[in-house]
């Protein structure tokens, strides 16, 4: 059996999980990026260079969001099944299976995207931040 973490901790990745997806489903981009470490990395496609540091992780957030310029998509990111374990260097890797869901006004919601995240999380000093993170949709595998 894998090492587990603490209770405390895994709360406090959930606080975070939603603090951080809260963030970017109502817009605040800057906010959401600087989750991430200064050299922290985020592969939104798969098989794509990762954006490296927080200001190039919202220039491609605000990029990726362009697409719903004009629209009114209300997008919620849906985290659960969240998977922590504790790593040597005193990192906690993080699988966390997720839902993407659009509603638009007068429609149905409906399922944008199924993924599965891969973070790598570091806490110094009780804060969180993001090492790493990639994301795989299983629409693609």
């Amino acid at each position: 059996m894998s090492a587990v973490v603490s209770s405390e901790l895994y709360v406090q990745v959930q606080h975070f999980y939603a603090r951080q997806m809260q963030a970017l489903d109502n817009g605040r981009l800057e906010e959401h990026a600087h989750t991430f470490a200064e050299d922290g990395s985020f592969a939104l496609t798969p098989g794509a260079e990762p954006a490296v540091g927080p200001q190039a992780i919202l220039e491609q957030l605000r990029a990726f969001m362009k697409q719903f310029d004009g629209n009114p998509t209300q997008l919620r990111h849906h985290f659960n099944q969240v998977l922590l374990t504790p790593q040597d260097d005193g990192s906690v890797a993080s699988t966390v299976y997720g839902l993407l869901v659009r509603t638009r006004p007068a429609e149905q919601p409906e399922i944008g995207a199924s993924i599965v995240l891969h973070d790598v999380i570091d806490v110094t000093d009780g804060r969180i931040r993001l090492r790493s993170r990639s994301v795989g949709y299983d629409q693609l595998a």
